[in-house]
């Protein structure tokens, strides 16, 4: 009893979650032009915000967002807003009351300027100092994950099992596999209904013929503090970017490393086509537009 009790004790738990959020949105120009991606809407929430939430019900209690230049928006949308809370209670719109408070009462969140939009490892390292030398999540608020356990949920779950690094990844079949970084696995003994694997090594965007496996690396990540270590000692790639794939491999030759097949669908938001089909799959869940909006697409002349 006493080792289980010296075991919980010694057991990282995952708290905080690292939001990178200052990249340029060159894909949507130009309604990014003024106003970041992260705050387009699907339906009637922005994109950020549904990755916020899944991060809070993971258990993260501390939200970091690496924001750059014209990215206010994100931090207004997260704060109080008194002007719009007394004039929707002076006129007794309790619904909309309660949503807007919901948004600004979630939970702790900390911003961090990145000057430079220097790619994903530069803006994972610039969480340092506020991640401390505990494990920590990343999302890609791009990166949309519909699932009925929270997809950063069921990889802390990988996490407290095996207190290593752990990535979430789907299968990509086809030559849409070089779009991604790739992963080089074997099986973890079963675990997880065989969705656990252990990573040997990863490669960027390798041709198809040349790619380890069909497990294409998504916008999930849960990594331990040493990633810090490893991405300050990265070179800056091509336009002087660092890039995280290139941190996580020198950890890798410190530290296991899994990588997890999540249940749940991915929606790319942060390509215009899957954002269209994002906003046509979470319109048709609504109670309250569901209904009259598959109507609306059946009598579509398609």
């Amino acid at each position: 009893m006493n080792a289980e009790l010296t075991n919980a004790a010694s057991m990282k738990k995952v708290r905080k979650a690292v939001f990178p959020a200052a990249g340029l949105g060159t894909r949507f120009l130009p309604v990014t032009k003024a106003q970041p991606k992260e705050m387009l809407p699907l339906v009637d929430k922005p994109i950020i915000q549904y990755g916020v939430e899944e991060a809070l019900a993971a258990g993260c209690d501390q939200i970091i967002i690496i924001t750059g230049r014209g990215k206010s928006a994100i931090e207004d949308h997260f704060d109080v807003s008194y002007e719009l809370e007394r004039m929707l209670e002076d006129r007794g719109k309790t619904e909309l009351l309660k949503i807007v408070r919901h948004i600004s009462d979630m939970i702790h969140l900390a911003y961090v300027r990145q000057k430079e939009a220097l790619g994903l490892g530069h803006a994972v390292l610039m969480a340092r100092e506020l991640v401390g030398d505990e494990p920590f999540a990343v999302l890609l608020a791009d990166d949309v994950v519909d699932a009925e356990v929270p997809c950063l949920k069921q990889m802390i779950d990988v996490f407290n099992e095996t207190q290593c690094s752990v990535i979430a990844t789907q299968v990509v079949e086809g030559p849409a596999i070089s779009s991604y970084g790739v992963l080089d696995v074997h099986p973890a003994d079963g675990r997880f209904d065989g969705r656990l694997f252990e990573i040997k090594n990863m490669v960027e965007k390798p041709k198809f013929a040349d790619a380890p496996s069909k497990l294409a690396i998504t916008g999930r990540y849960i990594l331990t503090p040493g990633v810090f270590e490893m991405l300050a000692q990265t070179p800056h790639g091509a336009g002087g970017e660092l890039q995280l794939t290139d941190g996580m491999k020198l950890l890798l030759q410190k530290e296991k490393m899994y990588a997890y097949v999540y249940e749940g669908k991915r929606h790319d938001t942060g390509d215009k086509l899957g954002f269209l089909k994002a906003t046509v799959e979470f319109a048709l869940k609504r109670d309250d537009l569901g209904g009259p909006f598959r109507e609306y697409l059946k009598g579509l002349k398609l």
